[in-house]
């Protein structure tokens, strides 16, 4: 027989009877900041003590740190050594970010460590943090960089249940997330070993050909999206043919997308119709992201900031040009950086067809791409099963955390 949750209204909304709303004020005993030494001395750095910064906010429980100082740097800053298992938040830049470090770490002037009383386990404390991140990211000010006072911080309330059912949320909430961790960890391990059979398949051999891009596609086959003036937002209209944008291409979807041109303006810009079996590329801000129309999808045109790329497929596989062109050595060559900055452009369409794309024979394409594909499907199915678990982590975290679901 299910045993009845008697609830009871709090200030923070429906929680279990027996449970108790506190302060995080009145759950923390301490609450210390830290430092950074002086980079100009570099006797302070390159030390062996782990120095710890928003940067490293990398995992839930993480093991290194980008930058170490010395002794020198400890005895001669504001920093100071926070025990490995104690708590660490951010209080600048990654507002509502937590972490236990497994290892004596020290602490910039960002973050501060949190020493709790004994009525609260760190664990619990961890998750019911995490809970309310968006309420702190939201209190943070700062004209340039949000920052959290200790005042402001104290005064968030979470729920405390008993000490036994605190413990057991942490621990169901933990084994879930060792789940995500060991499916990202897979994931991971999975990318490296595909990163491998790409570097192993789709380096040229000896009796391979090279061909241009531009020889690889039927006459007219690679098609710069149109000017901006000739697809203005004044020309949409709420139904009709569908623009395809940037997002078409780095999404890999062809759902995307709000825009429309009517019948005439699809006839007037017919060159850039888009066609089964065409690949649409990113050509502004995220360049190189390459996408294959399927055989269903919406008739219609690209925006200014795509390119069709239409080859004969009498010559290049379509399987076999979807990975060759994702491949560095073919993304280095269509990048033109040659200004600087963060801002990179495709080459000009003269250079841009005349890149040259390493070529085995048809069979050898079909069984390259069969390989790699077969890859792709399996790190597909992997994380959309991870993001399936982050989804149930974060509903169980709603059920715990609130007492609708109860373990004890």
């Amino acid at each position: 027989m299910v045993k009845e949750i008697v609830m009871k209204q709090t200030e923070i909304g429906m929680l279990p009877h027996d449970w108790e709303v506190e302060s995080i004020g009145n759950l923390t005993s301490k609450i210390i900041g830290g430092g950074t030494p002086s980079r100009i001395v570099k006797e302070y750095w390159n030390g062996k003590i782990p120095w710890m910064t928003v940067k490293d906010f990398t995992s839930f429980n993480p093991n290194f740190t980008q930058e170490n100082i010395t002794e020198l740097g400890l005895k001669n800053s504001a920093t100071r050594i926070v025990p490995a298992g104690n708590l660490i938040i951010a209080t600048r830049i990654a507002l509502g970010k937590i972490v236990k470090y497994n290892v004596d770490v020290t602490i910039n002037q960002d973050l501060k460590t949190i020493n709790l009383f004994p009525k609260i386990k760190k664990d619990y404390f961890i998750y019911s943090y995490r809970n309310i991140e968006e309420k702190i990211i939201e209190k943070g000010s700062g004209s340039t960089v949000l920052g959290l006072s200790v005042a402001d911080l104290n005064s968030f309330r979470i729920p405390l249940p008993p000490l036994p059912e605190q413990e057991a949320i942490a621990e169901a909430l933990s084994d879930a997330d060792a789940w995500i961790e060991s499916l990202e960890q897979l994931i991971a391990k999975k990318c490296l070993i595909k990163q491998g059979a790409m570097q192993e398949l789709l380096s040229p051999k000896e009796d391979w050909e090279v061909k241009k891009l531009g020889e690889v596609t039927i006459d007219g086959g690679l098609i710069r999206g149109p000017f901006g003036g000739a697809l203005k937002k004044e020309f949409f209209v709420k139904n009709g043919y569908k623009v395809y944008e940037q997002k078409n291409a780095i999404y890999k979807s062809v759902h995307l997308g709000k825009y429309f041109v009517d019948t005439a303006k699809f006839k007037e810009l017919g060159r850039f119709e888009v066609k089964t079996n065409d690949f649409i590329l990113s050509c502004s801000g995220t360049i190189g992201k390459l996408f294959r129309i399927p055989q269903i999808f919406q008739k219609g045109i690209i925006n200014q900031a795509l390119l069709i790329i239409r080859l004969n497929s009498g010559l290049i596989d379509f399987g076999y040009f979807g990975h060759i062109f994702q491949y560095d050595t073919i993304q280095s060559k269509i990048i033109d950086d040659t200004q600087g900055g963060a801002m990179k452009n495709l080459v000009g369409m003269s250079e841009f067809r005349n890149t040259e794309i390493p070529l085995p024979s048809l069979t050898e394409q079909i069984r390259i791409a069969t390989i790699l594909s077969d890859m792709d499907t399996e790190l597909e199915a992997l994380e959309g099963q991870l993001g399936k678990s982050r989804k149930v982590k974060q509903g169980m975290m709603q059920e715990l955390l609130t007492g609708r679901t109860r373990l004890i």
